[in-house]
Formats: structure tokens, sequence, C-alpha cells
């Protein structure tokens, strides 16, 4: 499977990605790294040290956008993520910032037309950039896996709203009313996501692949700033694991079709992802509709992460 993804790496993106690039029957084609949890700059330099652990140097690294469509100033989150987005990790300095142009996103998928899937783990500004630029090239990707959203559960940074539909809610919302075979895997089933201590324990003791210490430090900086966050709670929450999980199980999680949109002015609503979940909800048979994830089978989300990053080092390229 041909995978082209946006990201903006922090922690959770970080697993994601390593993730991905061990998945015997996924192939990273292109990342594409803007701002988000980070800046894009940092973005650029954590995706290029991914890369270069990996042996992947030569999967094309693209850079994103600088900041949301909004126009406004994008908040970071250092205490969740470290100072550069790594936790206590800081990429070394001959690590360069090295990138490709962003038209390398319509070569890729021009290469792989109905053969690639895209998918976007953190704010949605590069899509919607995308399909503005080039919407007709992207009618032949075959998926889109989105991390986002939150649908009658609470937001994570606002009563209502999940982070990466918030930070860019105007992105968000052209990338639902244009993009078509979309797969929403949102908070109601990312906050059951949770990777335990003993879990990453079970991957660092294996010895099969170079990454477990890695893993042990960034979960660890990762744990303290959910505990803070809810308050009790064993682990973290890897929502951006979950959606590249996802692209390999296809049981894994469980939809209902529905169309979504995403609130975009200026009130309590901004950011709030919606559609219609009422007993006999309105339908039309010309509206489009997307795969929203609602039910996850946890014990295989758990036995397919130990099972692929405890595997031999691979190369995606």
């Amino acid at each position: 499977m041909k995978v082209l993804l946006f990201s903006d790496p922090g922690i959770d993106e970080t697993v994601a990605i390593l993730y991905a690039l061990l998945h015997p029957f996924i192939e990273v084609v292109g990342i594409v790294t803007g701002y988000g949890n980070v800046t894009r700059e940092q973005a650029i330099r954590n995706g290029r040290y991914l890369l270069t652990l990996t042996g992947n140097e030569d999967i094309p690294l693209i850079a994103g956008a600088e900041g949301p469509l909004t126009g406004e100033t994008a908040p970071y989150y250092p205490a969740i993520h470290g100072p550069e987005g790594l936790g206590p990790i800081n990429p070394p300095e001959s690590i360069s910032a090295e990138f490709v142009n962003f038209d390398e996103v319509f070569k890729i998928i021009d290469q792989f037309q109905d053969d690639l899937v895209i998918v976007t783990l953190g704010r949605l500004t590069d899509l919607a950039i995308a399909f503005l630029l080039g919407e007709k090239s992207l009618k032949e990707v075959k998926a889109f896996y989105i991390m986002g959203g939150a649908f009658l559960v609470p937001g994570n940074v606002t009563a209502v709203a999940e982070a990466n539909f918030h930070g860019d809610p105007l992105a968000a919302d052209i990338v639902m009313e244009k993009a078509t075979n979309v797969y929403v895997i949102p908070l109601n089933v990312t906050t059951q996501a949770l990777i335990t201590p003993s879990i990453i324990q079970t991957v660092y003791k294996s010895q099969q692949n170079e990454f477990g210490k890695l893993l042990v430090e960034v979960f660890d900086y990762y744990m303290k700033a959910y505990k803070k966050l809810v308050p009790g709670i064993n682990g973290a929450y890897f929502h951006d694991l979950l959606t590249v999980s996802a692209l390999g199980n296809p049981s894994l999680l469980g939809y209902v079709e529905r169309n979504v949109r995403v609130d975009h002015g200026t009130g309590l609503a901004r950011g709030q992802s919606i559609a219609d979940f009422r007993p006999k909800p309105e339908l039309s048979s010309s509206e489009k509709r997307e795969q929203i994830a609602l039910q996850l089978d946890y014990q295989s989300f758990v036995y397919d992460f130990i099972r692929i990053m405890t595997g031999p080092v691979s190369s995606s390229s």
C-alpha cells in the first residue's frame, strides 16, 4: 500500500511514522511536514531525523504550510511534545532541514493515482491547499484517512473541538467538502487507543529493532504530560498511531456513514465536527458521505502495534 503522509511530527506522530516505516505492507512514498505541534521548520527537521534514523533518506520530505488558512498565529504545545516536538530528544545538529517543494505532492499523486492513500495526522491546512491548487488530481487518490474531529463527545482543546480541526477549521471544512472516500478517525476511538508502560516495555525488551530506547524516552515524556491532562490515566492516547494502524487492519475500526462538515466560525463552536446522528437522520441520496470511526477493537490494536514495532527494520522505499 503506497501512502503519502501529512504530518507535524510531535511525539504521537513520531510513533505513527515509525510504525508506518516499519510496516511490511505500507510503503511511505512521501511525507509532508508543516506547522502544528511544532513550527514548520522544526517539523521538517524532525521528519528528516526520522527518515535518517530508519535509513529512508530517499523518501521525499515535502515542506508544508507555516500557518493556518485562517491567517491566525498558530499555537504550539511544548508542554506536551517538548520544545522540539520529540520530548527529551533533540535531533543532532548534523540533521539537515533539507526538503522538496510542495509541487512534489502532485508528482506523487500523478505517479501512483488510485494506488495511493493519503493519511493526514495534523492540521488539515496542507491537504486543503492541495485541493485548492489541484482538486482534479486528488480525485484520483484511492482514499483519505484523517485523524480529526469529535462526534457527540468532548473535544480536547475546547468543549466541542478536537485539535486538528480546531487548529484550522476552514481547511478542515474544505477537505470534508471536497475529498471523496474519506475515513475520519475521531476522538471517539482515538481516546480508546491507550498505550501503557507495559506495552512499551514489551516492545523495548524484544530487542528486535533499534527503536525501543527512543520509544521509551518519548513515551515517558508524553505520559507525564497526559497525567496532567487526564488525572489517573495509566499511559497516553496515541491518536495518530491508531489512524495509521487502521490502514492495514480494515476490521480494527467500526464505521458509520454520515456527511461531515466543520464549523469554521469564530464562536464557541469553532472547529466542531458536525454530522447528523439523529435516530432518523436526513440523508440525501446525492449527499457525499464519509466513514466515521466509532468503534475500536482495542486488543487487536495493541497486538498489531507490538507485532509491527518488534519486527525487523525494513526500508519503506
